[in-house]
């Protein structure tokens, strides 16, 4: 049996924590490793109690949300719970896997949990799948993985670059992430993921795409994904 994912809560309000603690209690796939009403407390557990994934707050007097996230730097998987709208896409611009509008419904968390746990904890089948459903402006198409040169995220769309077309898919970046191979593909930037496959130069701070035909694709790699797709090379 898969190990659970160990999660750690972090709000100000203590009945936002009880209630999702309730709600943790009632999934198998996650395991409640803490909780804090301290957001800097929180930031110390990660690395003590090997946290994988947090459900955090963003209004917090001590330390916002997104101050958080800045200073976890990446160290566990993130999903976000707030009464606000207006940091959606902020949230997303930080790799966050989900965003959770409060009061948040179980049905809601519980599909915040399943795309944590395609990127955390990949069946066989999802590593090893060569295809996707992408959601087009009327329709779901069907996109082969070994023709995917790279992702562009565009917002609430993304552009994706195969070898012979551009398609347009309606999610976010991040949410697509959470939907491709780990083995696979990279994320380089917050607007970009690359497939390994395809990467043909890297130079300092760019990655050189090979085509079929005609100059390479160039693709930045940003600050704070450097360390981890230098790892993976």
């Amino acid at each position: 049996m898969t190990n659970p994912i160990q999660c750690l809560l972090v709000d100000d309000k203590p009945l936002a924590l009880d209630i999702l603690a309730d709600y943790v209690a009632q999934v198998p796939a996650l395991h409640l490793a803490g909780s804090s009403q301290n957001p800097v407390e929180a930031l110390n557990w990660v690395e003590e109690r090997r946290i994988e994934l947090i459900f955090l707050d963003i209004q917090m007097p001590q330390l916002t949300g997104l101050q958080f996230l800045q200073a976890l730097n990446r160290r566990a998987q993130v999903v976000l719970t707030t009464a606000y709208a207006e940091h959606a896409l902020t949230g997303f611009e930080h790799d966050v896997i989900d965003y959770l509008l409060k009061p948040i419904p179980f049905e809601r968390f519980y599909q915040a949990v399943e795309k944590a746990q395609r990127r955390l904890r990949p069946t066989p089948a999802e590593t090893s799948r060569p295809y996707l459903f992408i959601k087009t402006e009327h329709r779901m198409q069907r996109v082969n993985l070994a023709e995917v040169l790279y992702l562009e995220g565009l917002q609430n769309y993304v552009l994706i670059h195969t070898a012979t077309e551009k398609l347009l898919a309606r999610q976010t970046i991040s949410s697509l992430e959470a939907s491709l191979p780990v083995a696979g593909f990279v994320r380089v930037h917050k607007s970009f993921i690359v497939a390994l496959a395809h990467i043909h130069i890297v130079e300092r701070s760019r990655i050189f795409i090979r085509v079929a035909a005609g100059e390479p694709r160039i693709i930045p790699v940003g600050d704070a994904y450097r360390s981890a797709f230098y790892g993976r090379l």
